[in-house]
């Protein structure tokens, strides 16, 4: 294998690449380059710099000092649209959708007039295209008319991977795109991805999974710091080392938790009863307990109803049927759970768990007013100086002082941010939704350790997601649902695989 990807030309250069931002410096001197029909994965810690030169080459950003070449000739894109015209295309991280226009419409953004007659359009037309393509990539069942704004996020996520596709592009640009996606989802990146190495297209995965890592890549580039580590063949895959090279240390300590045993209080301290909720993500007749000092995984397939549990337990959803209860009273709102010391960690952070454009005291000391304010009333400074400080210390927030606003976080940062809010004020009780979703390895670890230290002290946490090995690492009971319905229970003794969870939810 490794002869036959020799001789396949190169296809794309940097060379001795230079990006500052004030006073970080986000690239250091970067030399790579990409072969046809190869997948190369770029992996680092956040702040690593693998976005930062992803982003220059598609287009979205300029470097400031170094070169490019493509196809033998000088690559200097002045906008994305213009280096997907050229045939490189990057789906992103963030969200990249208009949500009050139609799937269609979203998949030919910038391009709606080729379906332009005069002042008529060729709805039916556009609808039609719009159908082909999303049937190419396998979200057949995303129907062309919809409304974005409707759509969760995977699906939001597939119409910016129908829209770059649609362009066929020869370099395929993926920015941790399979942190948004289910397991459905996921396999149609991997799929895309194996078809373009197949044709002699190539990929730039940037990814925090290291088992996708592994399987899908032809080759794998470390960045820390800025700088490019070490750039590790096929062959030469070994994932300790590779985490090494990542961080510049061993990862030291348990990364999930040691135990084997599934030992909890029996006391039920959170409960949904019967829950029904209707909707594109349902819940039917749905029943589960978390008990004191447990760890409950809840698993399953997009769309699952696992999302809406979450909400439903935290108040913030109220079903039409069953009851959540905390400590065996019902929960009447999001406010009511947070008396009760629940705390809720949304999928969706950075719209829904932060204040993005605020600094990172407020959003710590927004889940606290009630512990440190006199009389739950007045605040003093220095009092939220205390309980924010300690917070930003104890989970050890890379920042530059609590004033700095969250938007200038990492996302790792920003999820200990999340946690911080919900630690500083004592909650017995974390509902905790994909987690560490888009976290580099290291702030896992310290979450993973963070989980385990909260069981230890008799919390209790209901952990969501969509990654099995963090379920079977973290959790007591692992709940698989499908189609809002409990379908299997998996006790930590029985050590279930992967394999077995799977089986459960399609």
């Amino acid at each position: 294998m490794g002869e036959m990807k020799q001789a396949r030309p190169t296809v794309l250069e940097v060379h001795h690449m230079i990006k500052t931002y004030g006073s970080t410096k986000a690239l250091r001197d970067v030399s790579l380059s990409i072969r046809e029909g190869e997948v190369r994965g770029l992996i680092g810690e956040n702040g690593s710099g693998k976005s930062t030169v992803a982003s220059i080459i598609a287009g979205m950003q300029k470097a400031d000092s170094g070169s490019m070449t493509y196809r033998g000739k000088e690559w200097n894109p002045k906008t994305m649209i213009d280096a997907l015209e050229h045939g490189i295309g990057m789906i992103v991280q963030e969200s990249g959708t208009v949500p009050g226009i139609s799937v269609a419409e979203n998949i030919f953004l910038a391009d709606v007039d080729r379906f332009r007659k005069g002042p008529v359009m060729n709805r039916r037309k556009m609808m039609e295209e719009a159908r082909r393509i999303l049937d190419d990539i396998g979200a057949e069942d995303l129907r062309a008319e919809m409304l974005t704004g409707a759509l969760d996020i995977q699906s939001r996520k597939l119409i910016e991977i129908a829209r770059v596709m649609r362009q066929d592009p020869q370099i395929l640009v993926v920015d941790e795109t399979t942190t948004a996606l289910s397991h459905r989802g996921r396999e149609i990146i991997y799929r895309i991805m194996r078809k373009m190495r197949e044709e002699g297209k190539s990929v730039f995965f940037i990814s925090h999974d290291m088992e996708e890592i592994m399987k899908e890549c032809d080759a794998l580039t470390v960045l820390r710091d800025g700088e490019i580590i070490r750039t590790f063949d096929r062959d030469e895959f070994e994932e300790e080392e590779i985490k090494r090279c990542m961080i510049g240390r061993e990862l030291k300590g348990d990364y999930y938790r040691s135990d084997d045993d599934s030992q909890f209080d029996p006391e039920v301290v959170l409960e949904a009863r019967h829950v029904t909720v209707p909707g594109g993500e349902p819940l039917r007749d749905f029943s589960i307990q978390l008990h004191k000092g447990e760890i409950l995984g809840i698993g399953g397939l997009s769309q699952c109803g696992m999302h809406t549990l979450g909400k439903v337990l935290f108040g913030a959803i109220k079903p039409v049927d069953g009851s959540a209860l905390i400590r065996g009273e019902q929960v009447k709102n999001e406010a009511d759970a947070m008396k009760k010391n629940v705390g809720y960690v949304s999928k969706d952070r950075d719209s829904e768990s932060l204040v993005l454009q605020a600094p990172i005291g407020d959003n710590i000391a927004a889940g606290g007013l009630d512990r440190f304010a006199l009389g739950h009333i007045l605040v003093t400074p220095g009092a939220e100086k205390a309980y924010v400080n300690a917070q930003i210390e104890s989970l050890e927030v890379k920042c530059q002082s609590r004033k700095q606003y969250v938007s200038a976080l990492s996302g790792g940062n920003k999820q200990k941010v999340v946690f911080g809010k919900w630690i500083g004020r004592g909650s017995e009780i974390l509902i905790l939704d994909c987690p560490t979703r888009g976290i580099d390895i290291g702030v896992k670890q310290a979450m993973y350790q963070l989980m385990a230290a909260m069981k230890r002290e008799g919390k209790s946490i209901l952990i969501i997601s969509e990654e099995m090995a963090e379920l079977i690492g973290m959790a007591d009971r692992i709940a698989v649902l499908k189609e809002g319905r409990l379908e299997k229970v998996f006790r930590r003794e029985e050590h279930p695989q992967e394999a077995d969870l799977i089986r459960y939810m399609i």
